[in-house]
């Protein structure tokens, strides 16, 4: 049989947006759950607004729910109160920085399994609000993260007690295909051998500076090499140009793109050889998901995450963060390499497809409710007088 689950959005969507433009705003919010539903689970998504509202598409229940003027708290009691009404079996919470809302949720259906779903969330730096964290989460059952590393920081602070369960499913996943190599070379004018594509802002987490500094010594041993960067926000520009200038093995190789429609990311993946990222750290990692399911090969910084969506390196090249030297070993191997497309596409669709991770998701799902079933059978069976 399959269980109702609710998935739970605290975060108030937009005022003035009806239900469809705020999937369309926040595609997330339908991907997670319509990846849910592929796998035969029963999905409601019960979302904050500032309306009231009801849609069903693509199998999936949406449930806007009014809070404006609410408290915090009232809002964890108005969603209660509509999950206690749909008559959901467990509730799956986006994000942990939802403190006061989750517990007065855990307060109004304290029977209900609440699994919480990581979205980049970190916990707080002082003590007394770690204090609050530890209180207001007491009735928290499960978390999933893309990596079980990344639950580290929650569990030193004392957030997450060792009884609380970790699942690790990747954040979401990704509608890119590959396509025609030649084809989306032609429409991006991109060119190299290899060609090799950064997508990612040009900021400290993301380390561009180290990118450009292995690709400087991997040019060296690869003269046909072209490094081809879009991105959004960009505080260290100045800085990257100054660096691309001076440096006779970047001049010329290094193509500054700037900010790309999404739908030009995809050709820009099925046209490159390589997706190179340098990032310190990701709760996921989407542009370098985006990449696998084009087919394009991951040269990715040795995070959990990454280690997570590339199954420990069985695709592509994972290296040291802030080694240029490991960098540039790590293009100059997945180049000689040549990984098929079709071998990247395959560990992408076994693994981190939609209809992937939708299957771990009702896994978790069952897990966690046989887990309290049994949990409820061994606390009846040692009552005094219970016939087991």
């Amino acid at each position: 049989m399959s269980p109702h689950v609710a998935q739970v959005s605290f975060l108030p969507a937009p005022a003035g947006l009806t239900g469809a433009q705020v999937l369309e705003r926040w595609p997330s919010l339908a991907d997670i759950a319509e990846a849910a539903a592929s796998a035969g689970t029963r999905i409601s998504v019960v979302q904050a607004a500032a309306h009231v509202e009801r849609l069903s598409r693509n199998g999936v229940d949406y449930h806007f729910v009014d809070v404006r003027g609410m408290r915090r708290r009232e809002h964890g009691q108005r969603i209660g109160d509509v999950l206690g009404m749909l008559g959901v079996e467990l509730a799956h919470v986006h994000g942990l920085g939802f403190p006061e809302e989750s517990f007065a949720l855990s307060q109004r259906l304290p029977h209900l399994p609440l699994l919480f779903q990581d979205h980049a969330d970190r916990p707080p730096r002082r003590w007394w609000r770690r204090w609050q964290w530890r209180h207001r989460y007491r009735g928290l059952h499960a978390v999933s993260f893309t990596a079980p590393e990344l639950a580290w920081p929650f569990a030193a602070s004392g957030v997450l007690r060792p009884s609380t369960r970790l699942f690790a499913i990747p954040e979401s996943s990704s509608r890119f295909r590959p396509g025609d190599h030649a084809q989306a070379r032609m429409e991006t004018g991109l060119h190299g051998h290899p060609a090799v594509l950064w997508v990612g802002h040009l900021q400290e987490g993301k380390d561009p500076l180290t990118a450009l500094d292995g690709v400087a010594l991997a040019a060296q041993r690869l003269p046909g090499l072209q490094l081809w960067c879009a991105f959004g926000r960009a505080p260290l520009l100045a800085k990257l140009r100054t660096r691309i200038e001076r440096d006779p093995w970047l001049a010329g190789r290094v193509h500054l793109l700037g900010q790309v429609p999404h739908a030009g990311v995809e050709t820009l993946m099925q046209a490159a050889d390589l997706f190179v990222s340098a990032s310190r750290a990701e709760s996921c990692g989407f542009a370098a998901l985006e990449a696998m399911a084009c087919g394009t090969v991951p040269v990715l910084t040795d995070i959990p995450s990454f280690r997570a969506l590339t199954g420990d390196a069985r695709v592509g090249r994972l290296w040291p963060c802030g080694d240029a030297r490991a960098l540039a070993d790590a293009l100059v191997a997945a180049t000689l390499e040549q990984m098929p497309a079709e071998q990247v596409r395959g560990h992408f669709d076994a693994t981190l497809s939609f209809a992937a991770v939708g299957r771990r998701w009702r896994e978790a799902y069952l897990q966690l409710l046989q887990g309290r079933r049994d949990a409820y059978t061994q606390a009846i069976a040692s009552r005094p007088g219970s016939l087991a």
